[in-house]
């Protein structure tokens, strides 16, 4: 019995043992498995959060780069200069045109020189050094477009430059010559003499023809029928439908002798400019009617013309009684001055 006991406690023992390894084992093959796991758990986490960080990376960027392309949107309208003009209702009131200005000095002569300067009866001209610059028109044009009367006859340089390009455009237009300038620029001595002789109710020194900005027209047809004063009939109505586009302007409407001083004549022009002689025009105004609506507008309210694709603004400025005037002018825009010949300036201004 004692043996036998024995015998089956080593054999127990032998199972034990061999059961305790095996354990043993399994232990040791979970606790491996729990650590691969903590470790495939830890990368799978470290990976999330790089690709976590990229998309939120790519997702910063982009913000960036939406607000950087925004901001230099509003940067180029901000600087370019042009931004006031697209926007209306500007701060302080501003006219979205509006230019800055400052001062331009002026004598008190100046008022009496100029392209828009008034000569009439009540408004002498006073033959002031450097208002005019005469050419003599015969020597100074095409005459296969247009004639002059004489070898003497004269135009400022600017009224002639722009009678050229009025008469280049009309014989384009009509194939026609017949035009003939048969006056123009006269001294007050020619003035006088015509007064005495009773061809004109002006005295020296009150007719317009002193500036040498006005001239008349007379019609001489090639084909030797009836000629005489320029009348816009026929081919002829192209150069008074179309005057004021090269800065003419008929000095004594129709309806204006009243104004005027002087009775209607169809065949008498002055240069004034273009804006002027177009709003002219269409205003039906004449030179006396235009000083005083000019007076109107100041620079702080223009009146504003459109001619083609371009815009001027005209403005007034009152000329002290005696010395030198102030004139307001822009700063960073083209413009003209010139005198009215009564009491101020009248301003231009090329806004484009």
């Amino acid at each position: 019995m004692a043996n036998g006991d024995k015998r089956r406690n080593r054999k127990r023992d032998r199972v034990s043992k061999r059961y305790k390894v095996r354990y043993d084992r399994l232990v040791a093959v979970v606790l491996v498995l729990v650590v691969l796991l903590v470790v495939l758990g830890s990368c799978c986490k470290s990976c999330s959060k790089k690709d976590n960080g990229k998309t939120s990376g790519k997702q910063a960027q982009t913000t960036i780069t939406d607000n950087t392309q925004q901001s230099s949107i509003v940067d180029n309208l901000t600087s370019n200069g042009e931004t006031s003009s697209l926007i209306t209702g500007t701060p302080g009131d501003q006219k979205p045109s509006e230019s800055q200005y400052t001062t331009e000095v002026h004598k008190a002569d100046d008022v009496n020189r100029g392209n828009l300067i008034l000569v009439n009866s009540a408004h002498e001209y006073k033959f002031i050094e450097g208002d005019t610059e005469l050419e003599v028109i015969y020597y100074n044009h095409d005459d296969t477009h247009y004639h002059v009367s004489d070898l003497v006859t004269k135009l400022d340089t600017e009224a002639l430059d722009h009678l050229n390009q009025l008469m280049d455009g009309f014989y384009d237009a009509e194939t026609n010559s017949d035009i003939y300038v048969i006056g123009a620029y006269r001294t007050a001595e020619e003035q006088d003499e015509k007064y005495n002789y009773g061809n004109s109710q002006f005295q020296g020194g009150y007719s317009d023809y002193h500036t040498g900005r006005s001239f008349d027209l007379g019609i001489f047809p090639t084909d030797g029928s009836s000629s005489g004063y320029y009348m816009p009939t026929g081919v002829y109505g192209w150069i008074d439908e179309h005057a004021a586009e090269y800065g003419f302007v008929v000095r004594f409407p129709e309806g204006k002798d009243s104004v005027t001083g002087e009775r209607q004549r169809d065949y008498t022009y002055r240069y004034v400019g273009v804006p002027h002689a177009v709003y002219m025009k269409q205003n039906k105004l004449c030179l006396e009617e235009y000083i005083d609506k000019i007076k109107e507008h100041t620079n702080e309210s223009p009146l504003e013309v459109t001619v083609g694709n371009k815009l001027y603004q005209i403005y007034y400025a009152a000329a002290n009684a005696t010395g030198d005037t102030e004139v307001p002018v822009p700063s960073n825009k083209t413009y003209t001055v010139s005198g009215n010949n009564v009491d101020g300036f009248i301003i231009t201004v090329s806004m484009n």
